[in-house]
């Protein structure tokens, strides 16, 4: 936890004596002279500071410059300075700490990154940082999602473990990202075979000792699971702190990722970690969404720059007030802030709160072309079979079920040829000249855009093919539905779906709603659906809708 500590406490308490305290082991006063005092082990009523914080005004309104001009007394409400938390050997570099703990390095390197930038891009304020929890926890208690992975398919780690990667990859299919449920099939496997069926409680453990798991995810696992007080920062995450902070630099790069996370770190709720947790990134599924934010329900709005930004735009532009009005902004002591957006980024008023945080320019998915074949047994044994066969177990879309498919060029006889060549090896002799090109998908993975060819063969007049070789099944239309396949194969099998005899005749090019013999999805995957379908709200009182 990041504390403020006024100067003159240094001479009696070391930032050692506090580092090394829990998060839920401290408060902080404010003192007569409205400075915030040193944070001592809780003694006072909870109530008593909530109702200090509650007298407060909602948003303070004042230049950053006018503080910087007021010398000594604006300083000492800042955080640490670097010449507080680096004490240099007699040439000058960092001294070493061989049994300083984990904790302690990582929280000054936390303190020395956050002097380094304007205060303006910080929280500077315990009851800000307060105010902030309460808000934003107070909303998730009355507005969370009921989203499937909130409820458990498997009970216990065991349960998981020994389930089979086709279960797991079923379930997970049309979520995308399809390496994430074979490796937390994975790290279920290791902790009951290697740790006796007991999840290690930290972040750092976490990391350190499951394969596949990263710093979000160990942060994710340790709060919500074991209660441990360590935020985390996930692409929702980003867009809220970025917002809430005015933070207009890169999010990608390597330092705004540093300053990210040691401010998810310093406002998480040590009382409610992972509610904490979850509810910032509900928040920015939800409320704070990429395009169309929903200011005007935002819980955090009293705290949020961009907010403010946003405000001091409007009145600028209206001219009803003479010269600019009285805002907090970033006033960096020397150069340009590192937490800003470049000048040759300036602020888009028809963007208004969505100009945080700026998108970084990224490169454009490489293209790829592929022909594939939904092969049909219309009169077979029990009803109408398709053919589906298995993707290797590494690479993309490792494991799924797909209908067979061959890379090819974007056109020409020799896509025709070598697809027939492929359905062939899977199925013995095909007349070619069934073979029916029904039009094309295209779907864009995260890093390659691929084109599918769609063709067709229906084996009317054939007698019913009942064996496969490994690798291969075929199945009913039902059993397609329920199979782990991927969200690309589904569009796929709508286009042959529309344009095969007997079915709506719509345009090659289109792609066609879902046939009336798909079932309809299950509750919960109607809510996952929802969860991942772009959001377009109605509220035009947003300030966002207001700036434009």
């Amino acid at each position: 936890m990041l504390l403020d500590i006024p100067k003159e406490a240094l001479s009696t308490h070391t930032v050692t004596d506090y580092a090394n305290v829990g998060p839920s082991e401290v408060t902080c006063r404010k003192s007569p002279t409205g400075h915030t005092s040193v944070p001592q082990p809780a003694k006072s009523n909870p109530m008593s500071i909530w109702r200090a914080i509650m007298k407060k005004p909602r948003t303070t309104v004042r230049s950053c410059r006018q503080n910087q001009a007021s010398g000594h007394e604006g300083r000492e409400k800042q955080v640490l300075s670097s010449s507080q938390v680096k004490p240099s050997t007699p040439d000058g570099t960092m001294p070493k700490f061989p049994e300083a703990p984990a904790g302690l390095a990582r929280r000054q390197k936390e303190v020395v990154l956050r002097a380094s930038v304007s205060p303006y891009h910080l929280f500077r304020d315990t009851a800000e940082v307060t105010v902030f929890r309460e808000n934003l926890l107070s909303w998730y208690d009355r507005e969370k999602r009921d989203l499937p992975w909130r409820r458990r398919k498997w009970p216990t780690l065991q349960d998981l473990a020994s389930a089979s990667l086709e279960e797991v990859n079923q379930l997970w299919a049309g979520l995308g990202y399809y390496s994430r449920g074979r490796r937390l099939q994975e790290g279920a496997q290791k902790v009951v075979e290697e740790l006796g069926g007991h999840v290690p409680h930290t972040a750092e453990t976490l990391q350190k000792l499951l394969p596949g798991v990263g710093r979000y995810t160990a942060g994710a696992i340790a709060s919500i699971a074991f209660g441990q007080a360590t935020g985390v920062v996930d692409g929702n995450v980003v867009r809220v702190l970025c917002r809430v902070r005015a933070i207009g630099a890169d999010s990608g790069s390597t330092f705004v990722s540093q300053q990210l996370w040691s401010l998810a770190q310093q406002l998480v709720d040590p009382a409610r970690p992972g509610d904490f947790n979850q509810a910032a990134m509900e928040l920015g599924a939800t409320v704070c969404t990429p395009q169309h934010p929903r200011c005007s329900q935002c819980p955090v709005q009293s705290v949020c720059r961009a907010h403010q930004r946003v405000e001091r735009e409007q009145l600028v532009a209206s001219q009803s007030l003479p010269g600019s009005p009285d805002v907090e902004e970033c006033a960096p002591s020397a150069g340009q802030c590192q937490l800003c957006a470049p000048p040759t980024e300036p602020w888009d008023q028809t963007l208004g709160v969505a100009n945080f945080p700026r998108k970084a320019s990224r490169r454009s998915p490489r293209e790829e072309c592929s022909a594939t074949c939904v092969l049909e047994q219309p009169r077979a044994l029990g009803g109408a079979r398709i053919l589906l066969v298995q993707r290797p177990k590494s690479g993309l879309l490792a494991g799924l079920w797909e209908f067979p498919s061959v890379t090819a060029e974007p056109s020409g006889q020799c896509q025709r040829e070598a697809l027939l060549r492929e359905l062939q090896s899977w199925v013995g002799p095909l007349p070619a000249t069934h073979l029916q090109h029904f039009g094309q998908v295209v779907h864009t993975f995260s890093h390659i855009k691929l084109t599918y060819q769609v063709y067709g063969l229906a084996l009317e007049g054939q007698i019913p093919v009942t064996t496969t070789p490994p690798g291969a099944r075929w199945l009913t239309r039902e059993e397609f539905h329920t199979a782990a396949v991927s969200t690309a194969m589904k569009k796929v099998f709508r286009v042959y779906e529309g344009q095969r005899p007997g079915t709506f005749k719509g345009s090659k090019r289109s792609q066609v709603s879902a046939p009336s013999t798909q079932r309809k999805p299950s509750p919960g995957q109607q809510v996952l659906d929802s969860f991942f379908r772009p959001h377009h709200p109605t509220d035009v009182s947003s300030l966002n809708s207001m700036a434009q």
